[in-house]
Parts: structure tokens; C-alpha cells; sequence
């Protein structure tokens, strides 16, 4: 089941959907094979082709879609000017998400002028989640004070509250985080917190709903 499709990827390109079911690779199916097993016949050398075989709720038939392998970097931060509006997507959370999204809201705020920017966009639509402690950094970004996340073990040591730090980037200006059906973990974890803060407007559909962390 595909959570989301990572923005620029072939994957993405093609059309591939959160929330399709891929059922066969190049003709054969994959029933049976555990998530490793197919995620590594996925892969495969660079510009070789492979068809996967998908179903899609509201579609009346599995249908094929081909793509060519390609080696896939994620930029996982973009951003532009909206006239008086600063907009900023974050399509995963990477080792470089903060320091992007630090990076996207300097730029903006001297391209439109810090005293001229009217709020933030920030779009986290099809963005699968990633790192804990970035997506603790990113909510901590527009918040003040406050409990960003805490985390419940089965093990009572390993039980952590995460709060926020006093200092918003974006120095209180109005925030609206976009959300879909592939916005996951990590993406859910920074919409939460900014909506129960009151901090920002969520608005979208619902989200993926993985709500757990996990560590190796």
C-alpha cells in the first residue's frame, strides 16, 4: 500500500496515488512477499523500466503503470513567494528539514519583507513523515511554549514528553498547514501540535493516521 508518493520521483510522475494497492511487479505477483521482499524487486538499476500493477478504490479494474528507475534524492524542503504569503512544502522529514525550513523563512521574509508578510502556507500533502526530533524541531519553529508531542512505551523509562522552546520564526503571523490522505507520522505529529496549540488552521482532508513512533 503506497502511504504517499515522494514529490519528483518517477512514482509521482506517473500518477501513482496514496493509497493504491500494487499487486504485481512486471507481471508477477507479489501475494505473499513480505514488504522487504517486494520493496527490494522494486529496486533495481538506474533507467532500467518496471510496471507495477495497481488497484484503486473507485477504479473498475487493476490497470498498469510503467516507469524508469532513477536514483532518488529528496529535497525534502521548497518555497516561494504567494505575493504578501509565504509558502513552504516539506514533502518529508529528513536530517535537512529544519535547517530548510530555517533557510525558506529567512529567504521569504527578506524577499516580501519581514513587516509585509501576511502569514504562512505550509504544505505537508503526500509528505510519508521521517524523523522524530525534526518534525519536534519544525512544530517547535512556530510555537512559543508548550507540549509539542510525548510518547508512551511499554517500558515506563522510555516515556518522553518533547516541549517547545520560546521563539517563533515566523513571529506569530497566521499559519494554515495543508494535510491530505498521504500526510503521515511525522507530518501528523507537527499538524497536531500547531492545531491543539491553536497555533495553526489545518485544512485539507483526513490525514493517513499513524500516530506511533518507533526505534530500532
Amino acid at each position: 500500500k503506497v502511504v504517499s508518493p515522494i514529490d519528483d520521483t518517477p512514482a509521482a510522475r506517473a500518477g501513482v496515488l496514496a493509497n493504491d494497492l500494487i499487486t504485481a511487479l512486471d507481471g508477477e505477483a507479489i501475494e505473499g512477499l513480505s514488504l522487504n521482499e517486494a520493496v527490494e524487486k522494486m529496486r533495481g538499476p538506474i533507467n532500467t523500466p518496471i510496471k507495477l500493477t495497481i488497484v484503486r478504490e473507485g477504479a473498475d479494474k487493476p490497470f498498469d503503470v510503467e516507469l524508469v528507475r532513477e536514483e532518488i534524492t529528496i529535497q525534502s524542503v521548497r518555497s516561494r513567494a504567494e505575493d504578501d504569503v509565504g509558502y513552504v512544502r516539506i514533502t518529508a522529514f529528513n536530517e535537512q528539514t529544519f535547517d530548510g525550513l530555517k533557510s525558506a523563512i529567512d529567504t521569504l521574509k527578506s524577499e516580501i519583507g519581514a513587516e509585509n508578510v501576511k502569514g504562512w502556507i505550509i504544505d505537508l500533502r503526500n509528505n510519508p513523515g521521517g524523523l522524530l526530533d525534526q518534525a519536534i524541531a519544525v512544530s517547535d519553529a512556530f510555537l512559543d511554549r508548550g507540549e509539542v508531542v510525548s510518547t508512551r512505551s511499554r517500558h515506563a523509562e522510555e516515556t518522553q514528553r518533547y516541549n517547545a522552546h520560546v521563539g517563533d520564526l515566523t513571529d506569530g503571523k497566521p499559519v494554515i498547514i495543508l494535510v491530505n490522505g498521504g500526510s503521515a507520522s511525522a507530518s501528523e505529529i507537527v499538524a497536531g501540535a500547531l492545531q491543539d496549540h491553536r497555533r495553526a488552521t489545518i485544512v485539507g482532508t483526513q490525514s493517513f493516521g499513524k500516530g506511533s513512533v518507533q526505534t530500532i
